[in-house]
This record gives structure tokens, sequence and C-alpha cells, in this order.
């Protein structure tokens, strides 16, 4: 029995063609077929004795163009790693005048919710009707039974949970708390603010637009919210500061996380207001003040590193930053885009500590 060997061998609509210059690829019909072979890309095309076969160029070769000088590897220790910047625990921020009022919002706070329980379980009673065929008269018993008790139970939850504070102002008191209202508007209007979480210093500044330092920020927000399970007669205005909340009263600094309530008082709280010069490698806020210019990547003299084909050029803004800190554990960084706000604030911190009120906030049990 004689031996060959086949030239092609045919996979659905592909044709393997073995030749000597190696093997190809093809596919198409008869009188018109796309391959890849050993020399390129071709198209094939005739019949019966005329025939066409134009060889095409690689789709992914690029043009020639003038040799460019590779990027150079940027050093993984370019600088120290970021330390993070962050207040204590609030279990920890605990001012001594506020300890009563901790205490009880802590013990609220951790309270069981009820509703979730009795909806969950309306549902399921509900559900369970339903498959066991009952009447329509009596899951609509049911439903209206858990809707009832769903209610109740919130109703319960918000009463066992919320600490009520009332607070009574005399002239100079309500002059400085609406002061502290009128400064932290201020901060709100500023076109954007940050909440700085960490920074580290650079050892090489070449690579790092020619900063000293590097941080990470996140952008927050300031405005006036009341914080979770408190009843006041009063606005609070409340900052984020990355996993916290603080929430400024007429009296103290309340400063919420998922683990519970600390506080700082007036007295206590340190405010540090100065302006930096920060290399902006976002969008530059409206209302911020760009002072020079520089690159991404820059060489000794200052000037462009030309080694690097994305370096692009960044200006620098004068941001204002304003520190927020206690012996008791606060520590809290903001940035702020535009300069001049922070000093009101500062300001209208220390008028509150110097004219606390006469008669502290009364806590009123919800029952």
């Amino acid at each position: 029995m004689g031996f060959y060997l086949r030239k092609s061998i045919s996979v659905g609509p592909l044709r393997f063609n073995l030749s000597k210059s190696g093997i190809g690829v093809s596919a198409g019909v008869t009188g018109l077929r796309f391959g890849v072979g050993p020399r390129g890309n071709y198209v094939h095309m005739g019949r019966g004795g005329l025939y066409y076969r134009a060889t095409l160029p690689p789709s992914s070769s690029p043009r020639s163009s003038p040799a460019q000088p590779l990027a150079p590897e940027i050093p993984s220790e370019t600088h120290t790693p970021l330390e993070e910047i962050e207040s204590a625990d609030v279990s920890q921020i605990v001012d001594s005048s506020s300890r009563e009022l901790l205490d009880e919002l802590n013990r609220k706070r951790a309270k069981t919710r009820l509703w979730p329980i009795v909806a969950i379980a309306s549902v399921v009673a509900l559900g369970f009707g339903v498959s066991s065929s009952w009447p329509v008269w009596l899951l609509a018993i049911v439903a209206l039974a858990g809707t009832a008790g769903t209610y109740a139970a919130h109703t319960r939850d918000a009463l066992e949970k919320t600490v009520v504070l009332f607070y009574g102002f005399d002239p100079d008191m309500e002059a400085a708390y609406a002061q502290l209202h009128t400064a932290a508007s201020h901060l709100a209007n500023c076109a954007a603010a940050w909440h700085i979480e960490a920074s580290g210093k650079v050892h090489d500044r070449k690579y790092h637009a020619g900063a000293s330092d590097l941080v990470r920020r996140k952008n927050t927000s300031i405005c006036k919210a009341e914080p979770p399970f408190v009843k006041t007669n009063i606005e609070t205005i409340a900052i984020g500061v990355g996993r916290q909340t603080l929430h400024f009263f007429p009296d103290r600094v309340l400063v919420y996380d998922q683990n519970g309530v600390g506080a700082v008082s007036y007295q206590e709280l340190r405010i540090e207001v100065g302006t930096t010069r920060f290399i902006e490698s976002e969008s530059v806020p409206r209302d911020a003040e760009v002072v020079d210019r520089t690159w991404k990547y820059v060489n000794k003299s200052g000037g462009p590193d030309k080694r690097f084909k994305d370096n692009k050029e960044l200006p620098i803004c004068r941001y204002e930053e304003i520190t927020l800190s206690s012996h008791s554990g606060l520590n809290e960084s903001l940035q702020l885009s535009r300069c001049g706000t922070g000093n009101g604030f500062a300001e209208a911190i220390a008028s509150l500590s110097k004219k606390m009120p006469k008669e502290g906030a009364s806590i009123v049990q919800a029952a």
C-alpha cells in the first residue's frame, strides 16, 4: 500500500497548508481565500486558470518612525512608605466633661434594632402562606400585621436608640455659635476640600515633579448634618475625615465612627492653619490660585526630563491646610482649594472655647 503526505488539512472553515516554507492557514470559499503563511498575510482570488495573489502587510506593523529613547525605569524606592494620618480609636478620644454623655450615646448605639428582624419574619410568614395556598383574606391579614409590626418596631428602635439634646443660649454664646456656622459655610463654599489620609517623604524629587512630600487624599464634605441617633434643637456642622466624622456642637466636637462616639472639648481642640504649594495632577479647582508650574519628571535644573515621553507640565497651586488635634488622640488634616477661609474657622473655635454654655446640654431619655 502506497504512502502519501497530504499538503492540506481542512478543519471546519480553516485549511492548514503545508509547503516548503512552513505551515499556513487560510479561510474562504472557492475563488476567494484569505490566508496567513510563512511569508505573511495574503489574498488569493480566481478560478478557471486566471488567478490573482497579493501579499498583505501585517496589520500590527507600525509605520517607520525615528527611534525614540526608552523611558528609564522608575526606581521602587524614590520615597518613604506613606504613613497614615489618623485619629486614635474613639474609645480613647474622651473629654472628661463628656463622659456621661458619651456613655449614654454609646450605650444606645449598641442596642439591637428590632425592625429588620420583624420585617424579615413577616416576609417569611407571607411567603410560607403563599406557598401553602392560604386564603387571600388570611394573606392580607398577615401582610397588614407584618407592616404594622415593622412600623411599631421601627418606632421602638428610634425611641430606644436616640438621645435628645437641648441647648439654651445666652446672647454671647448664640453669637459665637453663629460665627462658627458662618466660618464653616466659607469652608463648604470652597470648590474642593480633601481629607489627607497619609504622607511620606520623597528621596528622589525628579521622579515626583520636584515634590518634597507625597500625600494620599480623598475628597471630603463640609455640611450641616445631624449625627446618627441624636435629636437636637440646633443645627450641627459635620466634616468627614476618612473613617470618622466630626460633628461640631456648641460645647464640644463629637467624633463618630462605626465603633462608637468620642468627644473633644473646644478647650482641648488645637487648630493649625497654613498654606502649602501643591503640585496638582488632577483638574485645578475653579477657585484655586496657580502660583507656578513644573513637570511630571524634572531634571536638576527644573526643566523637563526628556527621557520620559509622557512628561507633561503640571500646575502648582497654593492650597490651605487645616490640622485638628488634641491630647486625647484626635489627629486629622484637611486641604482646601481656596486660601483665607481657615483662619475664620479657627477664630470661631477659639471664641467658643471662651464662651461655654452656662448650663450644659441636658440629656432627655426617649421613652
